[in-house]
C-alpha cells in the first residue's frame, strides 16, 4: 500500500509525457521479474511461458493506460494554469513573429500549415484577446507591448462594412485591453463597435441581423449572435448611455447595413436591442430538450418565423455541438449582465442537455447527431471531436456553476468545466512547445459541411480554452 501512495504522489509532479515513461518504465520492469517468478512456479513450456509473458505484458501495459487518466486528475487547477499558460507563451511568441502588421492567426493545419486572415475575418479579434489574458495571468510586460501591437492592428475595423461579429472583434480585443489595463484609450473602438453592431436591429424581427449574404433568407439571426451581446450591454455600462440615445439604422426607415428597409421610428439603447434579441432568440431557437437550431430566419417585414435551420451541422434536425456552446454562453453571459431569470432558465436547461450527452472525456462530437463511430458510411461526414466547442462549454460551464441556485446542478457544472479543461490541456489535444504552428489546442472543428477547417488548431478554441482556466482559478 506504501508503494501504491508513493507511486501516485509522485505522478502528481510530472508532466504527461514523463508519466508515460516512468508508467513504461516500472511496467516493463515489473513485468519481466513477474514473469521470471511466474515461469519458474508454473514450469511452463518455452511456447507457453512466451504467451504467458505476452498476455501478461498487454494486461499490466493496459492497466498504466487506464491509470494515466486519473493520475492527471490530481492536478489541481492552478497547477494546470501554470503549465498552460507557461506553454502560451512560448506559443503565441511563434504566433505573433508569423504573423504580420495587418494580419491575424486564423488556423493551423499539419499538411496544409499556417494561414492567417485579414482583420475583416471574424475570428481576428481572438489572438489579441488571448495575448491579453496571458498578459493578466502572468504580468509580464513582454505580451503587454504583444497583445497592444495586435490589438492595434484592428483600429480601421470599424470603418468597413462589417456584420454580426464586430462583437467578437472588438469585446475579446479592445474590452480585454480596457478591462484589464483601464486604459481609457481602447474606450473609442468599444464605443465604435457597439454602433456599429446596433445599427443592424430590427424593431419589426426584434433581433439583430447576423449575416448579409442570402440563401434565400430574409432576416437570418445564428445562435453565435448571442456572443456578441456582452459588448451591447458593456457599452451600455461604459458609456452611460440612457434609453432612446441611440437611433438604430434599421429602426428608423432608413437602409440598414444589411440592406433592408425597415418600417418605424423608434430609438434604442444598447441594452435594449441586446435584451430584445436575447428574448426574441429564446422565444424561438430552442427546441424542448434544450438544444437549439443554428439560424432562424424572419420576415423582415413582420417578424415571424420563415425557416428553421443548421448551417454548419449534421442536418437542420441535429444538435451542432458549438452552436450549444453559443447558446450555453450566450444565455449565461445574458443573465450575468442582465439579471432576467429566463435568461438563466435557458442556460440551465441547455447545461442539462450537455451534460446528458457529453462523451466521458467531456469533448463534444463535432454534431451530437452525428454518426457513432463505425456506423459512418459515404453519406456520412467522418465523426470527429471539436475541441473549439469543449472550450467554449467549458468557459460557460465554469461561470454558470457559479451563477445558479440550484447546488447540484452547479457542481456538476464546475465538474464538468474541470473535466473539459483538464482532457484539454493532456497530450490528446494541447500542443507541444514549438508545434502546432503556435497555437495551442489540436482537433478543432470549424464549418464541416463546408469542408472548411477540419481537424486543425483555431484561434478561438485557444482563447476559451484559456478564459476557462481562469475562470476555474481562485478568486484572490
Amino acid at each position: 500500500m506504501n508503494h501504491h501512495l508513493q507511486f501516485f504522489r509522485f505522478f502528481r509532479n510530472v508532466s504527461a509525457s514523463q508519466q508515460r515513461t516512468v508508467c513504461f518504465e516500472k511496467t516493463a520492469r515489473r513485468t519481466a521479474d513477474f514473469n521470471i517468478s511466474a515461469r519458474r512456479r508454473a514450469g511452463y513450456g518455452k511456447a507457453g511461458r512466451r504467451a504467458f509473458s505476452l498476455r501478461e505484458a498487454a494486461g499490466r501495459v493496459a492497466l498504466v493506460l487506464a491509470l494515466l487518466p486519473l493520475t492527471a486528475c490530481h492536478e489541481s487547477d492552478q497547477a494546470i494554469a501554470r503549465r498552460v499558460f507557461q506553454l502560451a507563451g512560448q506559443q503565441f511568441a511563434l504566433l505573433d513573429a508569423a504573423t504580420d502588421s495587418v494580419s491575424a492567426p486564423r488556423f493551423y493545419h499539419s499538411e496544409k500549415g499556417y494561414r492567417t486572415s485579414d482583420i475583416g475575418w471574424w475570428c481576428s479579434g481572438f489572438f489579441p484577446g488571448s495575448l491579453w489574458l496571458t498578459y493578466e495571468y502572468t504580468g509580464q510586460e513582454a505580451f503587454l507591448e504583444m497583445a497592444g501591437r495586435n490589438t492595434r492592428k484592428l483600429d480601421g475595423l470599424c470603418d468597413r462594412h462589417t456584420d454580426h461579429d464586430i462583437g467578437f472583434q472588438t469585446w475579446c480585443s479592445y474590452g480585454n485591453a480596457w478591462r484589464i489595463t483601464g486604459d481609457s484609450c481602447w474606450l473609442e473602438n468599444i464605443q465604435k463597435g457597439a454602433g456599429k453592431l446596433a445599427a443592424r436591429y430590427s424593431p419589426v424581427t426584434g433581433t439583430t441581423r447576423s449575416w448579409d449574404f442570402s440563401r434565400g433568407w430574409q432576416w437570418p439571426v445564428i445562435i453565435d449572435n448571442m456572443m456578441n451581446l456582452e459588448l451591447l450591454m458593456q457599452a451600455q455600462r461604459l458609456f452611460a448611455q440612457a434609453d432612446g440615445d441611440f437611433q438604430s439604422q434599421a429602426g428608423n426607415g432608413s437602409q440598414s447595413q444589411a440592406g433592408n428597409d425597415i418600417p418605424g421610428e423608434t430609438a434604442y439603447s444598447y441594452r435594449e436591442v441586446a435584451i430584445n434579441h436575447a428574448r426574441t432568440t429564446l422565444a424561438h431557437h430552442f427546441r424542448p430538450d434544450g438544444s437549439c437550431f443554428h439560424l432562424v430566419d424572419y420576415d423582415s417585414h413582420d417578424g415571424h418565423v420563415r425557416r428553421r435551420q443548421t448551417v454548419q451541422g449534421l442536418s437542420d434536425s441535429s444538435s451542432w455541438a458549438r452552436g450549444q456552446a453559443w447558446a450555453l454562453y450566450g444565455f449565461t453571459m445574458m443573465y450575468r449582465e442582465s439579471g432576467e431569470e429566463a435568461f438563466l432558465e435557458q442556460a440551465c436547461q441547455t447545461a442539462r442537455f450537455l451534460l446528458d450527452r457529453l462523451p466521458a472525456d467531456g469533448i463534444p462530437y463535432w454534431d451530437f447527431d452525428a454518426p457513432a463511430a463505425g456506423e459512418h458510411s459515404g453519406d456520412h461526414p467522418e465523426v470527429l471531436r471539436d475541441a473549439s466547442a469543449g472550450a467554449i462549454m467549458a468557459s460557460a460551464f465554469a461561470e454558470l456553476g457559479g451563477l445558479t441556485a440550484d447546488r447540484r446542478l452547479g457542481r456538476a457544472c464546475r465538474r464538468m468545466a474541470q473535466k473539459q479543461v483538464r482532457t484539454l490541456a493532456s497530450p490528446q489535444y494541447l500542443a507541444l512547445p514549438g508545434e502546432n504552428g503556435g497555437f495551442l489546442l489540436r482537433h478543432c472543428v470549424g464549418n464541416l459541411p463546408e469542408h472548411s477547417e477540419i481537424d486543425v488548431a483555431l484561434s478561438y478554441a485557444d482563447y476559451y480554452f484559456l478564459e476557462a482556466i481562469l475562470r476555474l482559478q481562485p478568486v484572490n
